[in-house]
């Protein structure tokens, strides 16, 4: 149970921060702030929790460390249950924000409201946007499974390598969709904004493919420097 905790506890902390500067700050710190946001609230959510449930905060990695043999079947449903929870209470938290101060300058790289919602930014077709969440999930999880590797990682390092990637993930790919590569952090917003569950399959396709394809790439990388060894 106390791993359960944990995970809606730092998803709900990673929506209500990390999506939270751009409804609070987004006009004023901008791309590059809101990115190294999301890897800040990860980096630091690394060494509160990791240690209680891993720190997924994230339905992709939690089925790639599924995939990868790391947790039963049933922690990975439970670990999604309690990130998608904790994802809508943190968005709740942002909407009551929203709605407790109508006159403060909300905005910023939110897409078609204030909550920062997963949605197609100007200009972007889903093909394009499809096909980032895809290649940015996969780059972001095989960081994790190295990074976490009990034989090859980077130990008490880990967290802040997750960190660092999640924010650069965002930086580039805010631009495209506000970038998800989190099943979770889409579904929260979404709750509160209508507008945005046309494009949320984006979000949890993408993401999923990414991570089959980490898990895969990792196996083989994995392997095949076992056999140098």
């Amino acid at each position: 149970m106390k791993k359960f905790l944990a995970e809606g506890f730092g998803t709900m902390f990673l929506v209500l921060l990390a999506c939270g500067s751009a409804v609070l700050a987004g006009p004023q710190i901008g791309v590059l702030g809101i990115g190294l946001c999301f890897g800040l609230v990860l980096f630091g959510l690394c060494y509160c929790i990791g240690n209680i449930s891993g720190c997924h905060v994230n339905p992709a990695v939690s089925f790639a460390v599924w995939l990868n043999g790391g947790m039963s079947g049933r922690d990975f449903v439970g670990y999604v249950i309690s990130q998608l929870i904790g994802a809508a209470v943190g968005a709740g938290f942002l909407y009551w924000f929203v709605n407790m101060a109508p006159g403060f300058n909300f905005g910023g790289i939110t897409g078609s409201n204030i909550l920062a919602t997963n949605v197609l930014q100007t200009g972007a077709t889903p093909g394009m946007a499809l096909l980032m969440e895809i290649l940015f999930t996969f780059f972001f999880v095989m960081v994790i499974l190295g990074a976490t590797d009990p034989k090859r990682g980077f130990g008490k390092f880990a967290g802040a390598a997750i960190g660092l990637a999640l924010g650069l993930v965002n930086i580039v790919g805010i631009p495209v969709d506000n970038c998800s590569v989190n099943p979770a952090r889409s579904f929260g917003p979404a709750l509160f904004s209508p507008d945005a569950w046309g494009d949320f399959w984006i979000m949890v396709v993408g993401p999923l493919a990414g991570a089959v394809l980490a898990v895969l790439a990792w196996k083989a990388v994995a392997a095949s420097r076992a056999n140098i060894e």
